[in-house]
């Protein structure tokens, strides 16, 4: 996970870090099922993992992707990411349909799909958005703890 620009310390993207913390160790249990547990240790873990993908896709693409997409400049990047939140999650059917030969391409996607929010987006969004577009963010994304009051 990233430590190096300080991101982090923006609550909103500390939580969506933390959430993919905690999504990661998720996937790692799932791959072991997928290794040494049967169908019902499968399904599972891809639940468990889904149960946190899930509300943290979303957020983000109401909050943070929102805001982030009236600039043009962020547009495909932004774009692209909803479209791999679409295939992950077109994988997780595949996957809960039977197709566990797909854990190891779910969980891989998965972990490049973080690095490229953590080490590119996240940084980016550090940079290019000042207090009011935070708030904003804050007040738009579902579960944050501290509403933004206008």
């Amino acid at each position: 996970m990233c430590s190096y620009c300080g991101c982090q310390s923006i609550s909103v993207i500390g939580r969506f870090m933390a959430e993919h913390e905690e999504i990661v160790n998720l996937a790692g249990n799932l791959r072991r099922a997928g290794a040494d547990g049967g169908p019902e240790a499968v399904d599972r873990e891809l639940e468990h993992v889904l149960s946190h993908l899930h509300p943290h896709t979303g957020a983000e693409e109401v909050g943070l992707f929102t805001v982030l997409r009236r600039n043009p400049d962020f547009v495909d990047h932004v774009d692209q990411l909803c479209a791999e939140h679409t295939s992950l999650e077109a994988l997780a059917s595949q996957i809960r349909a039977g197709r566990h030969e797909l854990i190891e391409q779910f969980v891989d996607d998965l972990r490049e799909h973080i690095n490229k929010e953590e080490n590119g987006l996240f940084p980016a969004a550090a940079i290019e958005l000042d207090g009011p577009d935070w708030l904003e963010v804050v007040d738009l994304t579902p579960g944050s703890e501290e509403r933004a009051h206008h």
